[in-house]
């Protein structure tokens, strides 16, 4: 199945711990092998779940039968609250996994995001139990406000990084994943920035790929 074909997303109201929280669901079109929760950009620097890059990054992973949902962070589009520096973000994204889970129960729990996304996403998969694997876009490794513990994964997460990302290029997080006791998946996006500009079409063929060849069920 191609990208193309996967279902509209759907919007959908989630419980936060400071009230409500917006979001969209993306299922594909046969049933879900697995789950994932997609975490926005910057809220402070026009960061939502509706960014081109997590549109096609939701139907990509849908395209591998993983059922997306995105959400907006706290003071973001109709969401409660207002920015925490990644602390109160994490919460917020703790709160969209156990809305996934009843959403849909009984596969693989998977977290990712985009730059301050990640970043989030990175630091709740050191210390939730319920996800299996995560996976960073354009992962800032020199702007993160609550820097993720990431040596303390015990699995392999994937990386799509640009060559050229201004906040950390692809051999700058390189040398960085080499230092640590998990051998993380990279891949570098040649050429491209940290917003992958003009390169979508790469990552989201990444992406479909590492979830087509279901990571979460090696050791």
């Amino acid at each position: 199945m191609n990208a193309v074909d996967v279902p509209p997303s759907r919007p959908v109201d989630l419980v936060g711990p400071l009230g409500p929280i917006e979001g969209l669901l993306t299922l594909p079109s046969s049933p879900p092998v697995a789950a994932a929760v997609l975490c926005h950009a910057h809220p402070l620097y026009g960061g939502i779940m509706r960014f081109k890059l997590l549109h096609r990054a939701a139907n990509a992973l849908a395209a591998a039968n993983v059922a997306v949902l995105r959400f907006h962070f706290r003071g973001v589009g109709h969401s409660a609250g207002t920015y925490d520096h990644g602390r109160g973000e994490q919460d917020d994204c703790r709160a969209a996994l156990s809305d996934l889970v009843r959403r849909v129960p009984d596969v693989p729990l998977l977290v990712g995001g985009f730059s301050f996304g990640a970043g989030v996403a990175l630091s709740v998969a050191t210390d939730d139990s319920r996800v299996v694997r995560a996976f960073a876009l354009g992962f800032p490794l020199r702007n993160v406000p609550a820097r993720p513990p990431i040596e303390r994964l015990a699995w392999p997460c994937l990386f799509i990084q640009g060559e050229a990302d201004q906040f950390g290029s692809g051999p700058e997080l390189e040398q960085a994943l080499a230092r640590l006791p998990v051998r993380h998946t990279l891949q570098v996006v040649g050429g491209s920035d940290h917003f992958f500009t003009d390169h979508y079409e790469q990552v989201t063929s990444i992406l479909t790929n590492w979830a087509a060849s279901r990571p979460w069920e090696s050791s």
